[in-house]
């Protein structure tokens, strides 16, 4: 996965280091690294639980398979 827009990580790290175009700039770039985050938590959190394991029985007690 792309780390925000490589564009948007260049001109963050072009800016003169304290000046107001540099802090603006990593500003943008961490909301777009947050939007990402919260993106894929919500993708996993979409996810179905994995099935148990069999309690009983000869199959299914110590490894948990599927297709």
């Amino acid at each position: 996965m792309e780390l925000a827009n490589t564009a948007l990580v260049n001109n963050a790290g072009s800016a003169s280091p304290g000046s107001v175009e540099s802090a603006a700039q990593m500003m943008v770039l961490k909301k777009a690294i947050n939007l990402q985050t919260q993106g894929v938590m919500d993708l996993l959190g979409s996810l179905p639980p994995q099935p148990a394991l069999a309690s009983s029985g000869h199959l299914g007690t110590q490894l948990n398979t599927y297709a």
